[in-house]
């Protein structure tokens, strides 16, 4: 059986991250992008009404099954902000350098620097199916104002990992993979998908 599953999302670091993490198990990532589908509205407070709206709407618009993840990044100090407002901290014509500008802004009087990534992988069969596979993981770190390394996006550069005395953007995308929230929630989802899908 050929296994095809579309990535309900536009950003093309999530799509390298999960075409390289299914790869080995055979199954084709397409981009919910290359098969013109619409974004849709992500109004919920939580990472998981949003990773499901997300992957039923996938789903509804391909035919296909589908994947969805919602993360972000969360600041002890901030009551669960950025959380679900990660990707549109800053407002509407966010970019990652706006988004980590308000980040370091509104913790610069705050003691308490830790956050923690988090990611909700969600994957449907089609639109109505009505047991989704639902896993989560957290990455644990500090928020740091000095910017460091090049790789992954988002807050990265400014997600310092104390146990390897550097940043998340500093990571090779291998390093990253294996101890990152999207890292960790795949391996679940992975075990997961075998199990309930025989995928």
């Amino acid at each position: 059986m050929e296994k095809k599953i579309v990535l309900a999302s536009g950003n093309k670091g999530k799509m390298r991250e999960f075409s390289a993490l299914f790869a080995g198990r055979g199954i084709e990532v397409l981009s919910q992008k290359a098969l013109g589908v619409t974004e849709c509205p992500e109004p919920y407070g939580t990472f998981l009404e949003n990773a499901l709206t997300k992957a039923r709407n996938a789903a509804r618009q391909t035919g296909f099954a589908a994947i969805a993840d919602d993360s972000g990044i969360t600041a002890e100090a901030l009551n669960g902000l950025p959380g679900v407002h990660s990707a549109r901290f800053a407002g509407p014509q966010h970019n990652d350098a706006d988004n980590n500008a308000k980040l370091i802004a509104d913790l610069a009087d705050k003691a308490d620097k830790r956050a923690h990534y988090t990611c909700v992988l969600v994957a449907v069969r089609s639109v109505d199916d009505p047991e989704p596979v639902v896993v989560q993981a957290r990455w644990d770190g500090v928020i740091t104002d000095q910017p460091a390394g090049t790789g992954g996006f988002g807050y990265d550069p400014y997600f310092f990992l104390p146990e390897s005395g550097c940043t998340a953007a500093e990571l090779s995308a291998e390093e990253k993979n294996s101890v990152s929230h999207r890292g960790k929630a795949m391996g679940k989802l992975l075990a997961a998908l075998s199990e309930a899908w025989g995928w």
